[in-house]
């Protein structure tokens, strides 16, 4: 026998608002878990090109460190080794025109820069809808809730039977949408804090790269090198060579 409490009944007995509500949780919901799933997954690979950075100023040249990013076309890591490369490039053929108003310093510190918020922006892409899940979510959850007690209680007023038994079936269905509401928004608020900390260290590691890769570049050796080598832990720190 079916029973005449639970989510089918509710779906069953539902009008199109609370169908639309509970349509809109379900979106909501592989919305979020997709997003979680793949910054996941792209946060992982991330990390890999992370330690991989460290091995890049364990070269004989800059073509070795390149080799050792990896052939990834998105390793941010690559790219930007790459853009501070092409900025060098691009100031000593065209030195006699940027000489007076930007020093080559300035030159790659900028198009560093560019390259660390170009990635920075698209490393928090799809976060935001994260955000909006876990802030709207319990919102919406509540709404179907408060819609279906409505209709509860004009049912009930209509049928005339106010015992117990009559009121906590109708008014249990309605809850569910707050509990539904509750589920979609706690994975949300989880994953979105998760990878905020996750991007947070990714990016952090490559402001680092950065700057020892504007050092490099314009004194030629990378900021830490003394301190590492004064330790004994880097006897090959990659040095600067015609045609970085």
């Amino acid at each position: 026998m079916e029973s005449q409490f639970g989510i089918a009944h509710v779906w069953a007995q539902g009008d199109f608002v609370s169908r639309s509500v509970a349509v809109m949780l379900l979106l909501m919901s592989v919305a979020s878990w997709a997003v979680i799933i793949i910054k996941t997954i792209a946060l992982m690979r991330l990390k890999r090109h992370t330690r991989l950075a460290q091995d890049f100023w364990h070269s004989g040249d800059f073509a070795e460190g390149l080799n050792k990013l990896g052939t990834e076309p998105d390793n941010p890591f690559r790219l930007l080794a790459l853009e501070g490369r092409e900025a060098v490039a691009h100031h000593r053929k065209t030195s006699e025109h940027l000489h007076d108003t930007l020093d080559i310093s300035e030159w790659v510190t900028r198009s560093l820069r560019y390259g660390v918020d170009g990635f920075t922006q698209r490393l928090q892409s799809g976060l935001a809808i994260l955000a909006s899940v876990g802030s709207t979510a319990p919102f919406v959850g509540l709404f179907g809730t408060v819609w279906g007690i409505y209709h509860a209680l004009i049912a009930i007023g209509m049928s005339g039977q106010s015992s117990i038994d009559k009121v906590a079936g109708p008014i249990g269905e309605a809850l569910i949408m707050t509990a539904f509401g509750l589920a979609v928004a706690i994975p949300a608020v989880m994953g979105y804090n998760a990878l905020v900390r996750g991007n947070k260290k990714v990016i952090n590691a490559l402001n680092s790269f950065a700057h020892d890769l504007h050092a490099y570049f314009v004194t030629g050796a990378r900021v830490s090198a003394e301190k590492e080598q004064g330790e004994g832990k880097n006897n090959n720190v990659l040095p600067l060579k015609k045609g970085a």
